[in-house]
């Protein structure tokens, strides 16, 4: 090949390669764009739940939670706070429901979890029964008597609380370790004179019964319980958002709940979609919501709360389950074991409109 044509081949190839990268930065009208990158697919969260009866209960029946949290949920019931524990400190389940003593368990138990979010305080939905013909009419004629409640469970703790408060020894009453199918077994043959139990079987022997005193008045005096939501510490950490997210959408439907509780009845779909779930009677689920308090966000930040009082309601239920001999240490502060940065994002925000 001479020079000139080799020349003139070189200027070919240089222009067609300037034609190619000009092309390539500009797109006519007519041209498709890039296609963007692909998206990254957010993680698989699993949450576990229980047969409680509460407004979030909707939220897993009709999506509304995967859809809020843009994230796909694996839902995983437990019949018990043990199971929940367990499922946590093994990292099956990154958040779950549990009542407070097992959460205080876990924290003795310096399982990496902590407390965010308060699902409802047990007022009303708790309480201790007198049986019809027992002979009992005051706190002070327990003396000599047959009690039921389940032991290790918020209602043995408030029995024994309200023994003390009314200067009642153990010795001088007889407490039964009784499930609540048992105890109604029990009430209605006349084995027991009195029980602590929760609905709905509370429901069913109160019209047989008079009550003495329920959780809501032992918490008045400073020893609350609770059912509370928890979440593994490395999880809540790298998923801020989804956390956010998550509280905000509970939170409304929370709100949603005390806005319109008359509407919640049982024709409503948000009792349907409850009794769907946990298999309870919707009959019975407006009833036994209105025997919870559902704390909204300023009162979950609040000092009676996440804010103070929960921490030291948890010490208080680890040492008594320290006297039951169901754990074996019980830490001088409970307030390590709790987060208050998602509510507080909510008060930051505003509570969320139903």
């Amino acid at each position: 090949m001479t020079l000139s044509r080799r020349f003139y081949a070189i200027a070919i190839l240089c222009a067609v390669l300037l034609f190619s990268a000009c092309n390539t930065q500009t797109n006519s009208p007519g041209d498709e764009p890039a296609a963007p990158p692909p998206t990254k697919k957010l993680p698989k969260v699993t949450i576990g739940y229980q047969s409680m009866i509460n407004p979030w209960k909707v939220g897993i029946q009709s999506g509304s939670i995967a859809k809020a949290t843009g994230h796909e949920i694996e839902w995983r019931k437990f019949n018990s706070g043990a199971e929940v524990i367990t499922a946590m400190a093994s990292g099956d389940v990154h958040i779950a429901v549990a009542g407070s003593s097992p959460i205080a368990t876990a924290m003795s138990r310096e399982v990496d979890v902590s407390l965010f979010w308060i699902l409802e305080a047990i007022r009303d939905n708790e309480a201790l029964v007198a049986r019809n013909g027992s002979g009992i009419q005051s706190m002070a004629d327990l003396k000599g008597k047959t009690i039921g409640v389940p032991f290790a469970s918020t209602t043995h703790y408030h029995l024994l609380v309200a023994l003390e408060q009314n200067q009642i020894d153990t010795k001088d009453v007889k407490i039964l370790n009784l499930q609540p199918d048992a105890i109604l077994a029990a009430w209605t043959q006349e084995s027991i004179d009195a029980a602590f139990v929760w609905s709905p079987i509370l429901n069913r022997i109160t019209p047989t019964g008079t009550v003495l005193l329920t959780s809501g008045a032992i918490a008045d005096t400073g020893k609350p319980t609770f059912d509370g939501m928890i979440v593994a510490n490395a999880f809540a950490k790298e998923n801020a958002d989804f956390m956010k997210q998550f509280v905000k959408e509970v939170a409304r439907l929370d709100g949603d709940y005390r806005d319109n509780t008359a509407a919640w009845n049982a024709d409503s779909a948000q009792v349907k979609a409850i009794a769907e779930l946990t298999g309870a009677d919707p009959a019975e689920i407006p009833t036994i919501m209105g025997q919870y308090h559902f704390p909204d966000p300023n009162e979950q930040i609040g000092e009676f709360w996440l804010g103070g009082g929960a921490a030291q309601a948890l010490r208080d239920t680890a040492a008594f389950l320290k006297d039951q001999k169901k754990i074996n240490t019980v830490h001088e502060d409970y307030g390590r074991f709790i987060m208050t940065d998602f509510a507080a994002s909510l008060v930051d925000q505003g509570e969320p409109t139903p």
